[in-house]
């Protein structure tokens, strides 16, 4: 959903640790010998088999922008020590950073973007990495980094598809065709009648396939989706939605286009983000694990992941004014309400909480690390060249 590029407001579970300390790989004290507390003085507590999971698991966030802010130096501010603690406890090695863009200014912001966030990365070289390939994700698990993945949640930069190479060759790694309303390529999700992928759409979808860009249409409408998966010689992305048939939504994909992506060995992530997980309150970390039940149901375990779209703390902490102007900038479709995060996973450590949740489903330790990452490194090893 971002639109835009927020310093971590949230105090929920401050003072995340950085150290290692006996017991555990993220350094919890050990409280019991069955739980774990998620930070000194919190009263946090998770399992030891959720710590020993997310110790062990490369944790890919297939929409997750560093910081939830519009000011326009965001990415050139010095993190302060809570953010650090917060990246270095959330557990997720892999964030792909992705905001909306679009209109005549389309170029010069994706390239803007680009600079800006891979710089972001440099600077902070000790906490962050840049992902190109498959293997960067893999030494940051190793390096207990955060490798970012560079994305776009639109294609309107390409002007033709020769550009798809060119912004390959800068870093971008995954691109969506559409955002939510119409372009060259195809029809967004809010669009009032969806006219598939065009023929310049085909071409580009073609040259991402060469280049090795994933192909992601999450914002895309009904038949554009279904068009490209139809297309695209290399299996493509869903990285960040949910299920219409649990929430009947705009941004939720039907069950035809969860079954087709399934076919070609796609990948799925869902959203936390309330009106797409559920249309009336409470809507909570249980709603979203409907939502992946339900992939799991439709298409098996190796096609879902987790496309949190949001930062660490989520939506619901970002200045008022930028709350408000953030709201006002979609169609009255998107159906905001008064809290756009859902409970339970607002916070730096949701991929704990949704572990543990998963845990009381009955998952296995194997299924919920396809989950978290598994599915989603397939998929970008697959794609990438």
């Amino acid at each position: 959903m971002n639109t835009l590029p927020s310093p971590s407001r949230r105090m929920v579970l401050r003072g995340a640790i950085s150290g290692a300390v006996a017991g555990t790989a993220f350094g919890f004290p050990m409280i019991n010998s069955g739980s774990f507390a998620a930070a000194p003085g919190s009263a946090k507590r998770y399992s030891k088999r959720t710590l020993d999971i997310l110790a062990k698991t490369l944790v890919i966030d297939m929409l997750a922008v560093p910081k939830l802010d519009f000011t326009p130096d965001v990415f050139s501010r010095p993190l302060t020590a809570q953010q650090v603690a917060d990246f270095r406890a959330c557990g997720i090695t892999g964030f792909h950073n992705s905001i909306g863009i679009g209109g005549a200014q389309a170029r010069e912001e994706a390239l803007i973007f680009l600079a800006s966030w891979q710089g972001f990365a440099g600077r902070n070289s000790d906490l962050f990495s840049l992902v190109g390939s498959i293997k960067d994700l893999d030494r940051a698990k190793a390096e207990r980094k955060i490798g970012m993945i560079m994305g776009l949640q639109n294609a309107e930069q390409f002007a033709a598809p020769e550009d798809v190479l060119l912004f390959y060759r800068l870093g971008l790694r995954c691109a969506q065709l559409t955002y939510n309303t119409q372009n060259l390529i195809g029809s967004g999700s809010t669009d009032r009648v969806d006219g598939g992928v065009s023929d310049f759409g085909e071409g580009i979808i073609t040259a991402m396939n060469s280049a090795g860009m994933l192909v992601d249409v999450s914002h895309s409408g009904d038949r554009t989706t279904l068009d490209a998966i139809k297309l695209s010689k290399q299996p493509i992305a869903i990285t960040h939605s949910n299920c219409r048939a649990l929430c009947n939504h705009p941004r939720a994909k039907t069950d035809e286009a969860i079954l087709a992506l399934g076919k070609t060995d796609g990948v799925m992530g869902i959203s936390g983000v309330r009106m797409f997980v559920k249309a009336t309150d409470p809507t909570t970390l249980s709603d979203m694990v409907d939502h992946i039940d339900h992939v799991v149901k439709l298409i098996g375990i190796d096609h879902v992941g987790i496309g949190s779209d949001a930062d660490l703390n989520g939506y619901d902490d970002m200045p008022p004014d930028q709350y408000a102007a953030l709201k006002a900038s979609y169609k009255a479709s998107y159906a905001f309400r008064d809290k756009i995060d859902i409970e339970g996973f607002d916070h730096p450590m949701k991929m704990f909480d949704l572990t543990e949740e998963l845990i009381r489903r009955g998952w296995s330790d194997a299924n919920i690390a396809l989950l978290l990452g598994g599915n989603f490194h397939r998929l970008l090893g697959a794609v990438w060249k």
